[in-house]
């Protein structure tokens, strides 16, 4: 198969050499592709993909001329050639996803990004009218960007059906062969990664679980580090992946202790060339990783406690994503039965600290089709406020909001969520319920726009405004002095929980 003559930026380009080379290459064979742009090269690996078809893929980050040339101890793989153009990103592609200004994300052409996140753990293992249904769901909801989704599948309660490929030949006692992919499945999971792509949604790639009836948590050092190899050098080249090394890592440290899963992000780095965001996710709050250490992208955690976002974030230094703050639904398990509204006060609570936060949807459904596992479709009452709360994210901030906790020492703001980002303030109350509220800005002052947002019934209401009780709390955090109710004015409110107020340069109402 001929490669392409032309890939747009940030696409990807496939080059495929046909060779019989007996043995396993998946164990035996090793290639490379180097491309080089003018005087800049990038070194790929290369991947057997079955058939005697033998793979590397690259995604160009610069327009231009590239060239390839192979590298392989194999003489049919090595020296050879291919040449393409890479022209101008396709309209809406902004490249992939990297922190940006700290505690926060932004794609490769400077546009923002803040990751709204749902679950699906194991949709691509379901049947293909399932997993189209998922899709036309994503597309009609307008709350994710980013979907948590694993390359194996789980055995676990509502999880028990057989997967639509084994991602591994299956030996007769039911277990993975771990050296022999199942390249049909491989080829599956990448066309769904290019799938979210081309919707917008990047994919958080879950590499490990320990929710195994195939044994692949009992491989050994080798055949864990040859399978993660080989994962990158086939999706890497997707400019929506994400790396989450497990969903719940500490599950597994008796199997696959703490130095190889420290490995494994290394391997990462020695073979992703784009630099992917990379984390991992824990299940006893007790045995979170060590998320200060360099290799680690953005922390991944799981805790319903969203109040401590801003806590997590000054220890860690790095973006905050709590990937399970439980789910919204009925089922027995408890982090699988909270009410939407809850679900939708922890999202704000978490965006309001400065960090960003995951959904997922846990309904019982008669054939055990549940959204956090299988897809299908949402049934929830949280994805339309969480959309409404990314709309609003997307058009006020700019460069990520930075909680209260720092910018004052006001301690009335660790039991709420109060963020800003330049000149737009987001306050949120929480469970509290005030009338009235003080707002740090002059009373004549007619350049700022007060509104009150209902987060549940998704309305903006402006602000009334109304002299300031005192003391009067700046939006600096400080209290003017002797608490002089005409140096500020005061805003009402009607009393109810799950309020924002989001003040913003504009004209007065």
């Amino acid at each position: 198969m001929p490669s392409p003559s032309t890939v747009a930026k940030w696409d990807v380009f496939e080059h495929t050499i046909v060779a019989e080379i007996p043995g396993n290459p998946y164990l035996e064979v090793s290639f490379w592709g180097v491309f080089a742009l003018d005087n800049r090269t990038i070194r790929v690996p290369g991947f057997y993909d079955g058939n005697g078809s033998f793979k590397v893929r690259f995604s160009p980050d610069q327009t231009g001329h590239w060239t390839l040339t192979t590298q392989s101890d194999t003489a049919v793989l090595n020296g050879q050639t291919a040449s393409f153009t890479a022209t101008e990103a396709r309209p809406g592609v902004h490249g992939p996803v990297h922190v940006r200004n700290t505690f926060h994300f932004g794609h490769a052409d400077g546009t923002p990004f803040f990751p709204f996140t749902t679950t699906c753990y194991v949709w691509t293992h379901q049947p293909i009218e399932l997993q189209e249904q998922t899709l036309a769901s994503l597309a009609e909801c307008e709350a994710f960007n980013k979907l948590r989704m694993c390359v194996l599948p789980k055995h676990y309660p509502y999880n028990t059906n057989e997967p639509l490929h084994d991602v591994f030949e299956v030996k007769a006692d039911g277990n993975y062969d771990p050296d022999k992919p199942n390249f049909e499945a491989f080829r599956h999971f990448e066309a769904q990664i290019a799938q979210l792509a081309e919707m917008g949604i990047e994919a958080d790639v879950i590499i490990f679980h320990p929710y195994d009836r195939w044994d692949h948590c009992m491989w050994t050092q080798e055949q864990d580090y040859r399978y993660l190899k080989y994962l990158v050098a086939r999706i890497a080249a997707y400019r929506n992946v994400w790396w989450s090394l497990a969903n719940e890592y500490d599950f597994m440290l008796d199997v696959k202790p703490m130095e190889r899963w420290d490995r494994f992000f290394s391997i990462i780095e020695e073979n992703d060339p784009y630099g992917h965001p990379k984390s991992i996710h824990q299940g006893d709050p007790n045995q979170m990783y060590n998320h200060r250490r360099p290799w680690v992208d953005h922390v991944s955690i799981q805790h319903y406690d969203t109040l401590r976002t801003a806590e997590w974030r000054r220890d860690y230094g790095k973006p905050m994503v709590n990937d399970e703050m439980h789910y919204e639904g009925n089922i027995i398990q408890n982090w699988g039965n909270i009410t939407a509204e809850a679900l939708v006060h922890r999202f704000w609570m978490t965006v309001t600290k400065g960090g960003y936060a995951g959904h997922g949807e846990t309904y019982s459904h008669p054939e055990d089709i549940l959204w956090w596992a299988k897809g299908g479709k949402l049934h929830g009452q949280s994805p339309d406020r969480i959309a409404f709360l990314r709309k609003l994210m997307e058009e006020d901030v700019k460069n990520g909001l930075t909680p209260f906790e720092e910018l004052s020492t006001i301690r009335s703001w660790r039991s709420m969520g109060a963020a800003r980002d330049g000149d737009v303030t987001f306050l949120y109350f929480g469970e509290h319920r005030p009338v009235i509220w003080s707002l740090g800005l002059p009373q004549e002052d007619g350049n700022w726009e007060v509104d009150v947002i209902d987060t549940w019934n998704m309305t903006i209401t402006p602000a009334k405004r109304v002299p300031a009780p005192i003391p009067v709390v700046t939006r600096h955090g400080g209290t003017t002095q002797g608490g002089k109710a005409n140096a500020a004015f005061g805003i009402e409110l009607p009393g109810k929980p799950f309020l924002v107020v989001r003040v913003r340069p504009g004209k007065a109402p």
